[in-house]
């Protein structure tokens, strides 16, 4: 069993996704900022820039690795390929947390460019459960498998997606990465109340929190539809679901993410202020 809080983890404070524009203000003045995330495809080749920036913010600040490309839900067998990339990442990093999402990216050798959800059945767990086991074996390191955002929701389902995860996590001893964003998105689509699905959300696996902007629209009948897309201000609802996190979790670490639209550095700083104080009230007494 791999654990979960050994002391090179991440701290209980807030993170933001590194984009490489903001890299000379970071390294001037984090302000709140105390660790940050980057996306492991985009750090997989040899030398550059990418690589010389990392090595000079890893002295600084602790790094989650964040993939988007195992396709843990998917079908087949892992890529071998590019698990020894993220290995040789990893390796060479020696990051404080790497994350994967519950989807499916790939059929047969065709890499697709979506994060697509999966029915919650015995079947679906088995594979995950399996597919997991391969990534912790394969780093030598424990993985946080985060929540999806959904747009639909499968007939086939014999399992709700908190029994499903927590079910994860006990056969395969990860963590999990509960993102209050994705869980804001598919309670609108999906019409369930976000609170519950927090109350029955495995909260003692939790090894990151993430907020993130979605954009608002309407699916064909006129019904609100959310749509996770990382491209502006975490929405107020969303900061409101987080507070009922933090009261029932206690401080966790907690990431901003802000992927398209990048705004200026302060905007974003800002945003990681607002997770400070988020996290500041968690601590006080009741």
């Amino acid at each position: 069993m791999f654990d979960l809080t050994a002391p090179d983890r991440l701290p209980a404070a807030p993170g933001v996704g590194f984009k490489a524009q903001h890299f000379a203000e970071i390294t001037r003045d984090a302000g709140p900022v105390r660790w940050l995330e980057i996306h492991a495809e985009n750090y997989m080749g040899d030398g550059g820039r990418p690589l010389a920036q990392l090595r000079h913010l890893a002295e600084r600040f602790p790094i989650s690795v964040h993939g988007v490309g195992l396709s843990i839900g998917g079908e087949g067998r892992l890529d071998p390929d590019h698990l020894a990339r993220l290995r040789k990442l990893c390796d060479w990093l020696q990051p404080a947390s790497f994350s994967e999402h519950l989807a499916w990216s790939t059929h047969d050798s065709h890499f697709l460019n979506d994060l697509l959800p999966l029915p919650y059945t015995q079947a679906t767990l088995t594979r995950v459960a399996d597919h997991i086991d391969a990534v912790q074996e394969a780093l030598g390191r424990p993985m946080l498998l985060e929540n999806p955002s959904s747009y639909l929701a499968f007939a086939e389902s014999t399992l709700s997606e908190t029994e499903f995860l927590a079910e994860v996590a006990r056969r395969t001893g990860c963590g999990l990465l509960l993102d209050v964003n994705n869980v804001f998105v598919s309670a609108t689509n999906l019409g369930y109340a976000p609170r519950d699905y927090i109350d029955a959300f495995p909260l003692e696996r939790v090894g990151e929190i993430h907020l993130g902007g979605h954009d608002d629209d309407h699916d064909d009948h006129g019904a609100p539809l959310l749509i996770d897309s990382h491209g502006r201000e975490v929405a107020d609802p969303v900061w409101a679901l987080l507070e009922y996190t933090l009261a029932r979790s206690g401080p966790r670490p907690l990431l901003v993410e802000w992927d398209t639209d990048v705004p200026a550095w302060p905007v974003l700083a800002e945003e990681a202020r607002r997770a400070e104080e988020a996290l500041c009230r968690a601590t006080l007494p009741a």
